[in-house]
This record gives structure tokens, C-alpha cells and sequence, in this order.
């Protein structure tokens, strides 16, 4: 059985890889068995400088229930440098990144020759979180106002969500507040608005800071992060079997949350303790029902997991090159692919079923009740 490394990037490796040229050098990659198609463990980067969430619930899931077994793979939380997800993909140092939109049209105008192959985020995930009592009635609003952001790249995500809104971005100034405090500094009176996610709501409450929200999964017609490779092992038929097989897995541990979400959050909670302990049964499960939303997004009119809505990806580039963000825009069927979407969901869906309804529950995890749960899913909408 091969195993699923979840080491952290060193120094080194950051120095090497971060803003402006980027060394080809051996980083410090461990490699063990020889991956298929490829020349170690194939590894996968996250965008958030920390693995502690439950955003990978796909892959812990899959991983607990064997759907990974024959592949040697690894998770990297990558630093919080919001555009490390794709520098390292596109230098060889890793194998899959997790970028969003705003992060992979960076990519794409810098030159990197990366292909999103797995569109995640079948809706906005992003929100703007708000001191309650301040939120805007019309987002339009938010016109000449302070944003705080945890790294400075995020400004690609923010830019083009409220240009879709039709508010002017020119108007807006944005604060690094830096990774993880960014929301503590909105609470400490910093700033008027702060970026958001799905499933990040429910980890802000667990630490005490109680906002309201403008969600991009109510309002928003984009979508949101991605699993993006180098486009050139598209022309690989071994890596692309493995990415098949690799992203059948994700695809299964998904499906299976879908059937037990209460099992999915017992899946992060085993590897992550501290995570555990932090967040709680309930806004654990809070949490990942969030982000399943948007991982779904509408099934009947999608054709799998992972598969790109191509005129939401075109809606986001046009948008991207009209606020001046890209220099032009950016054809979405040239960059996103869906070849790799119908081997991904061919699996026997029955039996993911029944792996994840005889999956064991916690007591205190078995007693919430996810049905409420999802009815006061947007409470916090404004």
C-alpha cells in the first residue's frame, strides 16, 4: 500500500521558489517508490499555506476509505504565498495545484503553461465578511471602502467577483493584513470588509470573530479553485492515466461525503487533532456542508465531478481582462479541459455508498443535526 506524505515546505524550498525567478534546483522533495508516469510521489500543493482544514475533504475521505491505495501521492500545505500553488506546479517541484481563478489567469499571463483539469469550485466560494451591522444592502456599496486580505495575490480573487457586481475596483484599497490574522484584524476595527470563504466562516466563529457575510455562492456567477497540471503531461499517456486514477479517487472520496458528511468530518478530524479540537462536532460539520455546496454546485447540470462550466470560466477571464487584470482575455477552452472528467467519475457508485454509510461516526458527531445545520447555512448572509 502506498502511503500519503503531508510534509511541510522548508525554507529552502520557499526561497527558491517565490516572487520573481524561480531555481530549477532539487527542493528537497521526499521521494520515495517511483509514482506512475511519474518520478516520485505526485504531489499536490495546497493555496493556503496549511492542510489543518477541512477544504481536502475529498482526499482524506478517499484516503481512509482505500481509493488512493495503489497510487504513491503526497499533500503539501506550500507557504501562504497566494501564487506558491502554481510557481511550484509550473517548475516541476509539484505535480497538482489548487489555485483560484484569479491566482491561475496570474499564471497564465506570467507564462506558465499550466491547464486546469479539475474544476472544484462549481460555485464562488469567496465571500466579503463584515463587522455585523456594517454590511452594505447593495455590494456596490463597497465602493471606496479597505479590504483586508491575507496575502496581496488575493486582490485577483476580489477584483473580479466585484467587477461582476458592477462595482468599480479602481475605487477599492486593499490592506495585506497578513495569514492568519487578517480576520482578527477586520474584528479589531481594521479595514471595512475582509475576503472570505465557504467553510472558513465556520472556522472564524470557532475562534470567536462573528461577522455577517456577502456570499459569492448566492451572488456570484463565477466559479472558483481549480486543480491545475502542467499542460504537458496532458501529452504524457502514463501521467494521464494517473491523473485519471488520481482524480477518480477525489471523485469518490467526494461522493462518499455526499452520503455521510458526519464520516468526512471524522476522516479530517483523524489526521488533524488540533483541527478537531478547534472547530468542534458542529462547526466541523458546518464547515464542510459549506464547502460541499459549492464542490457540488447543481449536479443535473454538470457532468461529474471536477467538470468546468466553460461559460463561467470565459465569464471570469472576460472579466479578468476588462478591469485590466489580464492583458487579454484569456479563452477558457484553451486552458481548462474536461478530457479527464468522465474517467474521474466512472466508478461504481454503489459501492461508494455503501463504504461511506458503513463508515464509522463518533458519538458527538452522529448526534448533530446536519439537517438543521444546512437550513442555517446562510444565516450570516447579509
Amino acid at each position: 500500500m502506498k502511503t500519503a506524505h503531508t510534509s511541510a515546505l522548508t525554507r529552502r524550498r520557499l526561497l527558491q521558489v517565490s516572487a520573481g525567478g524561480v531555481a530549477l534546483s532539487t527542493l528537497g522533495i521526499p521521494r520515495g517508490a517511483r509514482a506512475e508516469g511519474y518520478d516520485g510521489p505526485f504531489t499536490w500543493i495546497s493555496p493556503r499555506g496549511t492542510l489543518e482544514v477541512l477544504d481536502d475533504y475529498g482526499f482524506w475521505v478517499g484516503k481512509k476509505l482505500g481509493y488512493f491505495d495503489d497510487l504513491d501521492v503526497e499533500m503539501q500545505p506550500g507557504p501562504s504565498d497566494g501564487t506558491a500553488t502554481v510557481k511550484f506546479v509550473d517548475v516541476g517541484q509539484a505535480d497538482m495545484g489548487f489555485p483560484s481563478p484569479g491566482v491561475f489567469s496570474f499564471a497564465i499571463e506570467n507564462g506558465m503553461d499550466l491547464k486546469s483539469v479539475f474544476s472544484m469550485g462549481a460555485l464562488d466560494t469567496f465571500s466579503l465578511a463584515f463587522r455585523k451591522g456594517e454590511g452594505p444592502g447593495d455590494i456596490k456599496q463597497i465602493e471606496g471602502k479597505t479590504i483586508l486580505l491575507g496575502s496581496a495575490a488575493w486582490e485577483s480573487i476580489v477584483n473580479p467577483m466585484l467587477a461582476a457586481q458592477g462595482v468599480d475596483t479602481s475605487t477599492i484599497t486593499y490592506v495585506e493584513a497578513g495569514w492568519p490574522t487578517w480576520g482578527t484584524a477586520l474584528a479589531a476595527g481594521q479595514g471595512d470588509a475582509a475576503l472570505s470563504w465557504e467553510g472558513l466562516r465556520a472556522e472564524w466563529i470557532s475562534t470567536g470573530l462573528e461577522f455577517e457575510y456577502w456570499l459569492g455562492v448566492q451572488n456570484s456567477p463565477l466559479p472558483a479553485n481549480t486543480f491545475v497540471v502542467r499542460a504537458s503531461d496532458l501529452e504524457d499517456a502514463d501521467k494521464v492515466a494517473f491523473l485519471e486514477k488520481y482524480l477518480r479517487g477525489w471523485a469518490k472520496g467526494m461522493q462518499a461525503a455526499e452520503h455521510n458528511p458526519a464520516a468526512a468530518v471524522h476522516a479530517v478530524f483523524e489526521q488533524f487533532p488540533t483541527l478537531a479540537k478547534n472547530l468542534g462536532p458542529e462547526l466541523g460539520l458546518m464547515s464542510i456542508l459549506q464547502q460541499m455546496n459549492v464542490f457540488r454546485g447543481d449536479m443535473s447540470k454538470r457532468e461529474g465531478w471536477g467538470w468546468h462550466d466553460m461559460e463561467s470560466w470565459q465569464t471570469f477571464f472576460d472579466i479578468s481582462a476588462e478591469i485590466g487584470q489580464t492583458s487579454s482575455a484569456i479563452q477558457a477552452s484553451e486552458v481548462c479541459t474536461n478530457t479527464l472528467i468522465a474517467p474521474a467519475n466512472d466508478f461504481d457508485h454503489a459501492a461508494v455508498k455503501a463504504d461511506a454509510e458503513a463508515a464509522d461516526v463518533p458519538a458527538d458527531l452522529a448526534a448533530v443535526d446536519v439537517e438543521a445545520l444546512k437550513a442555517s447555512m446562510f444565516d450570516q448572509a447579509i
